[in-house]
């Protein structure tokens, strides 16, 4: 079992981290804006329960093939890229809608949305990097399973996460309501943000290296 003094310096360590903008907040900001904060928790939901993923893949040794085999890394990380420009295209080719939060919902499922989050963190290699670099520093194998002490990682990383994006996503959709008050005509505004999005984060995936 973890200490408690162990599980403080980790949960200061992921609020660092967390707090920092980076693709998935990114991600979950604009999600939120286009479509409202359903959309914005199904899309946080997805991220993590990759989280999880690549927690258990750190635990049974798997992240490491990242670290032996290049090649690995490099078909999931353009693998992932791939994927994320698919998600522009469609996103730029969708219908115009009318600039608003609760109108756009019933056009993109939670299901759907949830999906997105999760593929889009499972192939992303550096989270799994990020997880197989961090973890490990705060796992005692004298306090128990490992791989119990990893998932419990996962969960405050998970929890502080959701404390953080929470907050974004509240922000961001009440910011959109304010903006788009009023409004009714269609627009293609939130396809452009989305999709923008999607095409820069699979830039950067595909132009990053394991660093």
């Amino acid at each position: 079992m973890l200490s408690f003094a162990t599980l403080t310096l980790f949960a200061g360590a992921c609020l660092a981290l967390t707090a920092t903008p980076g693709p998935d907040m990114l991600l979950i900001a604009s999600r939120s804006v286009s479509q409202g904060r359903a959309a914005g928790f199904a899309s946080l939901a997805g991220i993590q329960v990759g989280t999880y993923c690549h927690a258990l893949a750190a635990a049974f040794g798997l992240s490491q093939l990242f670290l032996a085999v290049p090649m690995a890394y490099n078909v999931v990380r353009f693998a992932g890229a791939g994927y994320l420009l698919y998600l522009a295209w469609k996103t730029f080719r969708a219908e115009a809608t009318v600039l608003s939060p609760s109108s756009s919902m019933n056009r993109y499922p939670a299901a759907r949305i949830f999906r997105q989050g999760l593929f889009t963190n499972l192939l992303n290699p550096k989270m799994a990097l990020f997880v197989l670099a961090l973890f490990p520093q705060f796992v005692r194998p004298d306090a128990g399973s490992v791989a119990g002490q990893i998932l419990v990682l996962a969960t405050v990383l998970n929890l502080i996460g959701l404390c953080v994006n929470g907050a974004v996503i509240l922000t961001a959709s009440k910011l959109s309501q304010r903006v788009t008050a009023g409004r009714r005509k269609p627009s293609r505004l939130p396809q452009y943000l989305l999709g923008s999005v999607f095409a820069g984060l699979a830039c950067r995936l595909a132009l990053a290296n394991r660093r």
